[in-house]
């Protein structure tokens, strides 16, 4: 029997990736701070509902009791807690998002690594982090609060990697697409709220709508990304990374210089900005 910690477990993808484990025969400590979805995945076989807040170490130490009292070790810490909204940099309160999101996205992955760290090297197992295709691609306007998470996310999960080489522990990081889950419901919703409060880029962000809708309206089904969480978790020597259903429309603009891009989108927004 084979067991993992799975944060973000009663989420969208996290909710698919846990009951796909489950159906592989793991038994599934589902972490996720909303009581009501837990409740609902913890009527699934196998699958055993932790309550958990990422951003609490109190929550967190809670937590490793609480598995410590059904067992000693883990074979897997799967990281899949986290939150998105689009801003402005110099709009709002984004001092207060970022410290959110950052709270969530990188402190909580560390913090639960962190905790569960002893349970994992005695099982031998592996830490499995997600990021996002958004952690390595550049960086777009008015997605920058979830960007500069995931590129932490990304040297985290990197410098980890290399450090427990010596004990034998895989770190892989899985890098996602957009798919059809609540994140992907939230990115609309921030560009909704971002539009609605804007003092700066309302003709902007309606010039630039379109291309998000579009992007949108590709979200892939968690199914692709749950054939390869599992191969994460299992393949005796999985890669160190996967990236999974990435956007060609931006992995095309990752050929394009920096200095080019720039002038692009100034040539773009040149005429609407206010």
């Amino acid at each position: 029997m084979k067991y993992a910690l799975f944060t973000g477990a009663s989420g969208g993808l996290g909710g698919a990736g846990a009951k796909a484990l489950a159906s592989a025969g793991w038994t599934v400590f589902a972490a996720d701070i909303n009581e009501a979805t837990l409740e609902e995945i913890g009527t699934t076989p196998r699958i055993i509902p932790l309550l958990l807040d990422v951003t609490s170490q109190k929550s967190i130490d809670i937590a490793v009791e609480t598995v410590k009292r059904t067992i000693d070790k883990l074979d897997a810490v799967i990281n899949f807690a986290g939150i998105h909204t689009m801003g402005s940099m110099v709009e709002g309160d984004i001092a207060a998002t970022m410290a959110k999101m950052l709270d969530i996205n990188v402190m909580g992955m560390i913090r639960v690594n962190r905790a569960f760290f002893e349970m994992v090297k005695a099982g031998g197992g592996r830490i499995i982090n997600c990021s996002s295709e958004c952690g390595y691609m550049k960086a777009q306007p008015f997605n920058g609060p979830y960007t500069v998470t995931k590129y932490a996310v990304e040297v985290y999960n990197d410098s980890l990697r290399r450090e427990l080489l010596c004990q034998g522990i895989k770190v892989i990081k899985i890098q996602p697409g957009s798919f059809k889950t609540n994140l992907h419901n939230a990115a609309q919703a921030g560009f909704d709220k971002l539009y609605d409060s804007t003092r700066y880029y309302k003709n902007a962000l309606k010039k630039m709508q379109p291309l998000m809708t579009r992007e949108l309206k590709k979200a892939n089904d968690p199914v692709h990304l749950v054939r390869v969480l599992l191969k994460a978790a299992e393949r005796k020597n999985p890669k160190i990374n996967y990236r999974v259903k990435n956007s060609r429309l931006m992995g095309m603009i990752e050929f394009i210089p920096d200095i080019l891009l720039d002038s692009i989108y100034k040539v773009l927004l040149r005429n609407i900005i206010i």
